[in-house]
């Protein structure tokens, strides 16, 4: 199921234009953002005191829509300018708004602030005094929102203007996501996020949001065979090809088999076939197939990757076999692959392919998904989904306590679980993050990756 659309500045204004020729205003389009932004600001605020910072330019504009919708509500607001209006739309805004406006030097500290200053469209640093003055009211504040995007970051590719933003405890989208809310390092500033539609249309080819995916129990005549048989092949560690067994067990197949050359600290309801690889994976009831975890560097290692993608089945292929993967051993493969890359496993692929791996994390994912075929996750802080036929997702941070060894592997099995049930493989590669986060999100601090492997059912059972 797609979520809510993501663009790019370009792509909101081209949105915005089309809903001014069919009618509306920049006027209107204000008052239906400031308006919303300021029912998400009045239920954390209430008749606390509230500053709203106004930059020049419709974010500032947008800033007196929410200041003048809060005064209405018999709401303490105060707003700070730090410029005058420099476009029609936020002087109209200003005069509407009934109430005094200090200047950036006024002496001001509250309860909620506002960062009104400016929006997506920035592209350059903040001057020294606007930097300042945002640094200083998100300091004399208990709590700090950035309306649609905190000042200083740039929408697009996520990337910080300026050093030391200040963090905020909630950022409210205007219309429509930006790539800035789930790419580092300006999602580490965003806090929690809430959108306000403006009545902008779905946008040809938009990137999406990762959501909750819809899952369904096996039908009343289902067995092991018919809800997915996953082969994991393990390496010269075998331990991440356990745990990666362990966690796609809860994550919706209905048989995990383990291809591995010994039988130790293996759970009861793994089965393990220690057998020749080249003869058990030719089992043509295999739905999917896992190989990277454990796997090794060495030729062995090759040969077991060789192996499996040869296996005419949907393949996830992670950790050593990513540097081991090169565009000859794709060539024969007609199934899907999806790819889960580190950043460093990212940049080994993208010199596999002769890539250059230039422009925004989304932008590399999607060069990599369109030179090799393959799903591409490019996992961490900020994950993004990239398929070969342009679709893109980004999904929403999860917890820091993922950074820890093994989670990757977890993440494997449950792609390649969700892969095994039956699910395309672009669509498995977002269930399986967005499992993948909720069960994070379900552990206690410093959890484990066994820890994290347990949880994945919880997740599982929340989407039923």
């Amino acid at each position: 199921m797609p979520g809510d659309q993501i663009l790019t500045v370009a792509q909101v204004r081209e949105a915005e234009q089309a809903l001014i020729d069919a009618g509306s205003s920049i006027d209107a389009l204000m008052q239906i953002a400031g308006r919303g932004a300021a029912d998400w600001i009045w239920r954390m605020a209430g008749r606390h005191k509230v500053t709203v910072l106004c930059g020049p330019g419709n974010n500032g504009g947008d800033g007196y829509v929410i200041a003048e919708a809060i005064r209405e509500r018999g709401g303490h607001v105060v707003v700070v300018a730090a410029a005058q209006p420099g476009t029609d739309a936020a002087k109209n805004a200003r005069k509407a708004f009934a109430s005094e406006v200090l200047g950036p030097d006024a002496d001001v500290s509250g309860h909620v602030f506002v960062d009104c200053l400016f929006g997506s469209g920035l592209t350059r640093p903040l001057t020294h005094d606007h930097a300042e003055l945002v640094k200083r009211l998100a300091a004399t504040h208990h709590r700090a929102v950035a309306v649609d995007l905190p000042s200083g970051v740039q929408s697009d590719s996520g990337m910080l203007l300026n050093d030391d933003l200040p963090r905020y405890d909630f950022t409210i989208a205007l219309g429509a996501w930006k790539f800035a809310h789930f790419l580092m390092p300006a999602a580490a500033r965003v806090g929690e996020l809430r959108l306000v539609p403006i009545g902008i249309e779905p946008v040809e080819g938009a990137a999406r949001t990762v959501v909750r995916p819809r899952v369904h129990e096996p039908p009343a005549d289902a067995h092991k065979y018919t809800r997915g048989l996953l082969a994991v092949v393990a390496g010269k560690m075998p331990g991440a090809a356990i745990l990666a067994s362990m966690a796609a067990r809860g994550a919706g197949a209905g048989y995990v088999r383990l291809f591995a050359d010994r039988m130790d600290n293996v759970p009861v309801d793994v089965v393990v076939d220690t057998g020749i690889l080249s003869e058990v994976l030719s089992d043509d009831r295999n739905r999917a197939i896992l190989v990277g975890p454990g796997l090794g560097r060495d030729g062995e290692a090759r040969e077991r990757l060789a192996i499996a993608l040869a296996d005419p089945v949907t393949a996830v292929v992670d950790a050593d076999a990513l540097v081991l993967l090169t565009p000859r051993g794709l060539a024969e493969r007609a199934a899907s692959t999806i790819a889960t890359p580190h950043e460093g496993e990212l940049v080994a692929l993208e010199r596999a392919f002769d890539l250059d791996g230039s422009g925004t994390r989304p932008e590399r994912a999607l060069a990599l998904a369109r030179a090799s075929g393959m799903v591409i996750v490019a996992k961490g802080p900020d994950t993004v989904i990239a398929a070969p036929d342009g679709r893109l997702a980004c999904a929403r941070s999860a917890t820091s306590w993922l950074s820890t060894a093994g989670t990757g592997d977890v993440l494997a099995g449950v792609i390649a679980s969700r892969a095994a049930s039956g699910v395309p493989a672009f669509e498995a590669a977002c269930e399986g993050v967005w499992l993948h986060g909720s069960a994070a999100r379900l552990c206690p601090p410093a959890f484990t990756a066994s820890a994290l492997a347990e949880r994945i059912p919880a997740a599982l059972a929340a989407c039923l």
